[in-house]
């Protein structure tokens, strides 16, 4: 075999080698981007989970301060305490429902 030949041979392999290389390297980028694509989002996802939790923990809050002054409404035995209960939780009741439908993503 004669120099030339082996060096053409030596060139396509080389050629061959450096296609195949760049074609790897292409295939890392791409998974490297859907890897960042999926962690964009799960940190998304994470996020709205902790809203959610922080949104939940706050109603909990207020429906046990409802509770609380709802019986000390009742033991005082006053109307007028009773009637402004009432009226405070129409208040918050309609703000809840303004929040929930602000936040509910149309069907």
């Amino acid at each position: 075999m004669t120099t030339d030949i082996r060096l053409d041979r030596i060139e396509r392999k080389l050629d061959q080698l450096l296609r195949q290389t760049g074609l790897g390297v292409a295939l890392d980028r791409a998974q490297l981007k859907e890897g960042e694509i999926i962690m964009a989002g799960l940190d998304d996802l994470t996020l709205q989970v902790q809203k959610n939790s922080d949104v939940e923990a706050s109603a909990v809050v207020l429906i046990q301060g409802i509770a609380q002054k709802l019986a000390e409404a009742i033991a005082s035995g006053d109307p007028a305490k009773i009637s402004a209960l009432q009226t405070q939780l129409a208040t918050s009741a309609d703000a809840l429902a303004a929040a929930v439908a602000a936040n509910t993503p149309a069907a």
